[in-house]
């Protein structure tokens, strides 16, 4: 048992652990339970609202997986991975002041609701909630496991003992605090990356002896490593270009990225959050993946990826800083989770139990059940990771292009586009992840490009060809529908 780097990471699993009690403590009681507990009341500030996106889309894939792959394939996906630098900016522009707008005069609490409202339709919705739950539970397991393995291999404590721990301070903290406490805890967990990121970057490059040196050793071992193609060549323009969908603009789509669009307070802290969070995302990628290259030179023959951040720390920093600096991807971790987590509980019961089995329930009924269902589906997860698969990364990444394929279109024509009605929403979640499953499975890289970007042509297709030909079914019905939408 390594106690140096132990007593850093337990002192910060409990400060999560209070922030999550203090938030149970301090929430708005002038308005309704869900609201506060799935979104926070909307009072978002600026910063918090930058640094809750950041920490929620910059994942265990960001701090673990995503250097490991950098450490195998060179400077290539350094610039790959930059294809996040826009995440915020688009997600912010593109739904921006009108989704806010719309969510608060439709008072919708979840994306679902947003959708529910808009295109009036059961099955859109239901199918929507199936889509998050099954998409979200294989994103939330390949999170529990990589905070695991991290806690295991820097601690020395067995796989399960870590589980249990990661799992139980997760649970703590969302499951009373909800959506306040998740938003805090990421602030601090988005400070805690950012210092991280940059502290061990440096270290690394004065143990590798400088950058010049270091890239000298890397051009000695394989001229490939410094080149914008990968260490074997096989990172080609068009598979680096697709990263900008996967990563970038379709971010947007992603139901615990989008839902914070409509959790902010102000247009002021809408447009600061713009410039912070961009700014912040620029700084992690560039800082992680660039270690993950330079550690090449400093720890050389590493054989498993996902161990390169957590060996790198151990090597080039004192044990009790190490264990600081290895929040950062604990953090990244945590904080991806716990959104994932109420986006799930939330999808459940208010998106299922409240729209569609008990519309009259009470709010200490809601309340007790939107605790229970939190801790059950957390509980379930960590069940799942008792056998964990060795594949972080691609099954995060993989998720993602689940959700988006699902939802890009339906969220972003039903905002902007008038005549797109429930036919064409529900082609497009039905021909994105169908055409995504199958592309993902039997026809990986199809024309050189990550398997989500053909996947959203053709669920735009679907969407505009569907609202198109069903314009005269049901039209006044249809009308009625859009023009209520469209005067809040």
């Amino acid at each position: 048992m390594n106690w140096d780097v132990i007593v850093p990471l337990l002192i910060f699993l409990l400060l999560v652990i209070a922030v999550g009690l203090y938030a149970s403590k301090n929430t708005n009681r002038s308005i309704s339970f869900m609201q506060e507990y799935f979104i926070g009341s909307r009072e978002l500030g600026g910063f918090i609202l930058a640094m809750t996106m950041v920490s929620s889309f910059a994942s265990g894939s960001s701090f673990l997986g995503g250097p490991g792959v950098a450490y195998s394939v060179g400077f290539a996906w350094v610039l790959l991975s930059m294809s996040q630098l826009v995440t915020g900016y688009f997600t912010l522009m593109i739904l921006g002041k009108k989704f806010a707008i719309v969510a608060r005069k439709i008072k919708a609490i979840t994306i679902i609701d947003f959708l529910k409202e808009r295109y009036k339709s059961k099955l859109v919705v239901v199918l929507s909630a199936l889509s998050i739950v099954i998409f979200l539970f294989s994103a939330m397991a390949a999170q529990w496991v990589g905070g695991a393995r991290l806690v295991e291999s820097i601690t020395g404590m067995s796989y399960i003992t870590a589980i249990f721990i990661f799992g139980v301070t997760l649970l703590l903290y969302v499951s009373v605090g909800g959506f306040r406490a998740d938003t805090i805890t990421d602030m601090i967990q988005g400070i805690v990356m950012f210092g991280g990121t940059i502290v061990i970057l440096i270290a690394t490059i004065v143990a590798g002896g400088g950058i010049s040196n270091i890239v000298a050793d890397l051009k000695a071992e394989n001229p490939n490593l410094i080149s914008p193609f990968g260490a074997d060549g096989s990172l080609s323009p068009a598979y680096v270009s697709s990263f900008w969908v996967l990563v970038g603009v379709a971010v947007v789509a992603l139901p615990y990225i989008a839902v914070r669009a409509m959790s902010y307070k102000s247009s002021k802290a809408m447009h600061r959050a713009l410039i912070i969070g961009t700014f912040v995302v620029g700084v992690l990628m560039l800082g992680m993946h660039l270690t993950g290259v330079f550690a090449r030179a400093v720890l050389p023959g590493v054989e498993v990826a996902d161990s390169v951040m957590p060996l790198l720390a151990m090597e080039v920093l004192p044990n009790w800083f190490s264990g600081i600096i290895l929040a950062a991807p604990l953090a990244a971790i945590m904080s991806t989770v716990d959104s994932l987590l109420l986006i799930v509980s939330s999808s459940i019961v208010k998106d299922i139990y409240v729209n569609y089995i008990n519309p009259n329930a009470q709010e200490k009924t809601v309340k007790r059940m939107s605790i229970s269902v939190t801790t059950i589906v957390g509980l379930i997860v960590i069940l799942l990771c008792i056998n964990p698969p060795d594949l972080l990364i691609w099954l995060q990444l993989f998720a993602i292009g689940g959700l988006e394929a699902a939802f890009i279109w339906p969220i972003i024509m039903g905002l902007y586009w008038k005549k797109g009605n429930a036919y064409g929403a529900l082609a497009s979640i039905i021909i994105g992840v169908s055409t995504y499953i199958i592309f993902s499975n039997y026809f990986p890289n199809l024309l050189g490009m990550h398997s989500v970007v053909i996947p959203i042509v053709l669920s735009f297709v679907g969407y505009v060809v569907a609202s198109l030909i069903t314009q005269n079914i049901h039209i006044n019905q249809q009308r009625e529908i859009v023009t209520k939408f469209w005067s809040v």
